[in-house]
């Protein structure tokens, strides 16, 4: 079972900038408890992520990634030269919605520009650094566009024929079923298999858990979360609706026997850390 760990996404949000001391040592407590698989930061221009203009630092302090995953967002062909440039960098994500207003609103370029756009970035990241594509809008969106799970299947086709393994499925709106989940993942499995396919998803607490076994249904083995289940979606017009909370999700997928490699017993003091620093810089 593969668990991203989404710090990036928990704080880009916060309207107060997190001292760049604090977010490492926070960082540090992740890698100590055995989290491999991090979206850490984002090389975006910090006019619009003001939070992480510290990226390359943070980068450059951490420990060396030995194996570990060290994932940046990016959005464009600058986006890729730092992270080409910067220390410790392993992957690149770059956010793809299926939704045409969603992609002006979020990169501004159309799909058909966005298809471009990403052929060219594939090429510089090369073998250089993993290629990870969030398909934004997967589960549906707000706005009246175009959304059905053969859809999502025909996107994640042409992804895939573009040479690009590595695709997780957002649920940008936050408001996606169980069912929704399932059948979507299910749609995309049977295309594709279930191999390389992930999902990003964003739950009010009592649903969480009814979320990752549609998930596990379909034969998904790729989640992502943040402690604390901090990173809301301002789409879902829900306080409540945030990340899947790691300190819930972890301990459930140990007792249905997914090995995540993260020491479980360290979950609730992270969790209380990750609070913290929302009640202090959010």
């Amino acid at each position: 079972m593969r668990w991203v760990e989404c710090p990036r996404d928990s704080w880009q949000g916060f309207r107060q900038f997190i001292p760049t001391d604090e977010k490492l040592a926070y960082l540090q407590g992740l890698l100590e408890a055995g989290f491999t698989h991090l979206d850490l930061t984002s090389f975006v221009s910090p006019k619009w992520v003001p939070q992480h203009a510290d990226a390359e630092e943070v980068l450059a302090r951490l420990p060396a990634p030995q194996g570990r995953e060290y994932l940046v967002i990016i959005a464009n062909e600058r986006g890729m030269q730092r992270a080409l440039q910067a220390e410790n960098v392993t992957s690149v994500g770059y956010p793809f919605s299926i939704c045409e207003t969603f992609q002006r609103k979020n990169v501004n370029k159309t799909i058909a520009e966005s298809w471009e756009e990403l052929a060219h970035l594939r090429d510089m990241a090369s073998d250089r650094l993993g290629f990870v594509v969030y398909l934004s809008m997967g589960f549906g969106n707000p706005y009246g566009d175009p959304w059905s799970p053969e859809r999502v299947v025909e996107f994640v086709g042409q992804l895939r024929e573009m040479g690009i393994r590595r695709i997780a499925l957002a649920d940008t709106y936050g408001v996606a079923t169980a069912q929704a989940i399932r059948i979507t993942l299910q749609a995309v499995a049977v295309a594709f298999g279930p191999e390389d396919i992930g999902a990003h998803l964003h739950s009010r607490p009592e649903a969480t858990l009814e979320k990752v076994d549609a998930v596990l249904a379909s034969g998904v083995r790729w989640l992502e979360g943040a402690l604390a289940g901090i990173g809301g979606c301002p789409f879902a017009g829900d306080d409540l609706v945030g990340n899947l909370a790691t300190e819930a999700v972890l301990p459930y997928l140990a007792r249905k026997g997914f090995e995540v490699g993260v020491q479980l017993d360290s979950l609730a003091q992270l969790a209380d850390e990750a609070a913290l620093l929302r009640a202090r810089f959010a």
